[in-house]
Parts: structure tokens; C-alpha cells; sequence
């Protein structure tokens, strides 16, 4: 099969969906890779590297006509007047938007979304959201470094002591439990809560205390255990009670980093304005749900503001600030994934009894069945 890997077009967008590593794996497999000239210039790949590895180079719109396109990011108009009617296209492409998923429908492809796949252990190696949001909890800590007027560790010196920063993180999932670790490699003290009783003990593996919130009814408990490896949302008693304990924390707080999502829905508020007023001078918070509206009302997206003398940092794509090892994991996601529509021949094999494929196969909206007919054809 002919694979096309086009250069990311979205604002901000530094990463690739494809390295020398993974283009060397699928010409191995007996597929031709073509790739835009300069698409992984920004993740520190460069086109002699794709050659070398047996990519030939090409312009965007010969690699968005290819058989097989890998994407990061879902394809914009442009992108998909390219595209050529009955190819595949692998990325993250959003399915609960209607409007991409219309897109691609129209275009008359056949779409993966990534970021569907089911929390499975077979999954695992493909687990886009897991493997970027690990980077975005690296990242959010060294950002909040850089903006945090203060050492992280307690240092010694003849001149004084400088007590260690006050860490607290808000949502231990992957980006959460990576903020943590990192957090405490730099020599901070960190607090972690969740939803899920189930984290404490990862919480404190990686050396943070665990902010407990005692559950009041059994109901409430059965819903902090999460579903598919996500959050749900939690009754008010319990959010009552958290907002009180997390305000509490918040005051002695030096550093916030936020990380609470749940999907389909609006980021829950976890740090109020309140909060906020109540914090010291000079704090930092993180927020990585800046996409999804924010955990903090004062967060702007894609902006460092300055409220009540506390630096709100909303960033909503931290994995492209680390491009190279970013791109590099990525890769190896959607290799893996390639592998389960393929058969051992490298020929396309769409098998729906897969639950992975099942749940990554994008279907065009319920509302126009001729669409729906259209890329059923496809797929056959």
C-alpha cells in the first residue's frame, strides 16, 4: 500500500505522525512511504533520515492523495480536497466532532480515530492519549518551573534556606501521575487528588500525598471507580466537599497543575476565582484542560495571563512542545495500530470484529444515511 505523511497544518502543530524508525518498519512490511519535504523538520527528523530509511520525499498534496494517510491531527478543508476517495486515514481525528467527522465522509475516506480506542491491555501500544498526555504532564511541570519565581527544591546555602515549592496536582491519570513524578524528581512537595480512591497508591508510589475526600454513600463510591479507565462525573455532595479540601490546599499551594477531563463533556472547575484570590503571590497553575473550556474559569486558551497575582498558564497542545519524543511515540501508536487493519500481506482488511478497529472506525453522522451507505460501500 502506498502511505502518505503530510506536514501537520494545524496552528502550533510541530509533531509528525511518522519517524524514521516506524517509515523503516513499513517499508520492511512491503509498503511505499511518501512524505511531505520538511514534515518532521520541527520533531528534529529530517528528510534525509525519511530517505535513508526508505521514504521517498515529496509536496502535501501528492502525500494527502496517497492509500494510507497518517495524520496528528484531524484533516482541515484544504487537506481534505486532497484526499483521494476510498483511502484510509489514521490519526486523531476527533469522532466526537461532527463537523470532522463530516468532513472526512464527504471526502469519501475511510477514518481511524486514534484516540477512540477502548482502555484494553491489547490496546496499550496504541494508546494515543496516553502517550501524549504522558509528555503533557512533563511538560506542565517544566513550564510551571520556568514561570515560578522560586527554586522547586530546598536548598542550603550560606546566604539561607530556601524551602521546597508546594506542588498540587489535580487529576492523577497518566498526565496527572507524570506531573507527580516529575514535580518530585525537582525536588518538590506534592499533593495529588482524584476521583478514583484507586490512584492513592500510585499517588504515593511516585512520593506524593494522596488529598483524600471520604466518600458518604455507597452511590458515590461506586462512581469514583471510573469507566473505561476515565472519570465520570460525580455527585455535588462529593464535589462540595472536594471543593472545600482542594481550596484548603490551594492557600498553601505554590504550584497547581490541572488535569481533570472527562469525555464528551465540558473540564469540571476545580479551582474557583476564589481560589485563585486565596493563593500566595507568585503562584503558577497549569491548566490542561484549557481545550476543553478549563479547570479555572480565569484560564485563557493558549495564553499566559496574570489574575489576582497568580500566573494561569492555558496551553492546549503541551505534547507539540516536545516534538521529537512526541512525534517518536506517536509513530510507534499508529504503527502498531496499522498492524490490525492489515492482513499478513500488507494488504487493507477491515475487520470489525476487532474491538480496537470497531471502535476507531469512524462512521459518518447518523442524519444523512446516504453518506452513512456511501463509506459502508467503502469499507466493504
Amino acid at each position: 500500500m502506498l502511505i502518505g505523511i503530510p506536514t501537520e497544518t494545524a496552528n502550533g502543530e510541530t509533531r509528525v505522525a511518522a519517524s524514521p524508525e516506524t517509515v523503516k518498519k513499513y517499508v520492511a512490511q512491503g509498503h511505499s512511504v511518501r512524505i511531505a519535504r520538511g514534515a518532521g523538520k520541527h520533531a528534529a527528523f529530517t528528510d534525509e533520515a525519511y530517505v535513508t530509511a526508505g521514504a521517498s520525499l515529496c509536496d502535501d498534496e501528492e502525500a494527502l492523495a496517497a492509500e494510507l494517510v497518517l495524520k496528528v491531527r484531524a484533516p482541515c478543508d484544504e487537506e481534505a480536497r486532497h484526499l483521494k476517495r476510498g483511502a484510509l486515514v489514521v490519526g486523531m481525528l476527533e469522532p466526537k466532532n461532527d463537523a470532522c467527522v463530516a468532513r472526512l465522509s464527504n471526502a469519501g475516506v475511510i477514518g481511524f480515530a486514534l484516540e477512540a480506542a477502548p482502555r484494553v491491555t491489547r490496546a496499550q501500544s496504541m494508546d494515543v492519549l496516553s502517550s501524549q498526555a504522558n509528555i503533557a504532564g512533563y511538560k506542565a511541570v517544566m513550564i510551571a518551573a520556568n514561570h515560578y519565581p522560586r527554586f522547586f527544591p530546598m536548598l542550603m546555602t550560606a546566604a539561607g534556606t530556601v524551602k521546597a515549592a508546594r506542588v498540587l496536582v489535580l487529576g492523577a491519570g497518566v498526565a496527572g501521575l507524570q506531573a507527580i513524578a516529575t514535580a518530585k524528581r525537582l525536588g518538590a512537595t506534592v499533593e495529588a487528588s482524584d476521583v478514583r480512591p484507586a490512584v492513592k497508591e500510585q499517588i504515593e508510589s511516585l512520593g506524593g500525598k494522596f488529598v483524600d475526600v471520604p466518600f458518604e454513600t455507597p452511590e458515590e463510591e461506586e462512581i469514583a471507580k471510573g469507566a473505561g479507565g476515565y472519570a465520570r462525573p460525580m455527585p455535588a455532595a462529593w464535589l462540595q466537599r472536594q471543593a472545600a479540601l482542594v481550596a484548603e490546599r490551594a492557600k498553601i499551594a505554590d504550584i497547581i497543575v490541572t488535569t481533570a477531563l472527562i469525555p464528551g463533556r465540558a473540564a469540571p472547575v476545580l479551582v474557583t476565582q476564589d481560589m485563585v484570590k486565596s493563593m500566595k503571590a507568585g503562584s503558577v497553575i497549569v491548566d490542561l484542560a484549557a481545550a476543553a473550556g478549563g479547570n479555572c474559569p480565569l484560564t485563557e486558551a493558549d495564553r499566559v495571563v496574570l489574575k489576582h497575582g497568580v500566573t494561569i498558564i492555558g496551553h492546549t497542545n503541551l505534547p507539540a512542545m516536545v516534538a521529537a519524543d512526541a512525534s517518536a511515540l506517536y509513530a510507534r501508536n499508529v504503527l502498531d495500530f496499522t498492524k490490525l487493519i492489515f492482513d499478513k500481506d500488507g494488504a487493507y482488511k477491515l475487520d470489525l470484529d476487532d474491538e480496537i478497529v470497531k471502535a476507531c472506525v469512524l462512521q459518518p453522522p447518523a442524519a444523512d444515511p446516504a453518506e452513512a451507505a456511501s463509506v459502508a460501500t467503502l469499507a466493504e
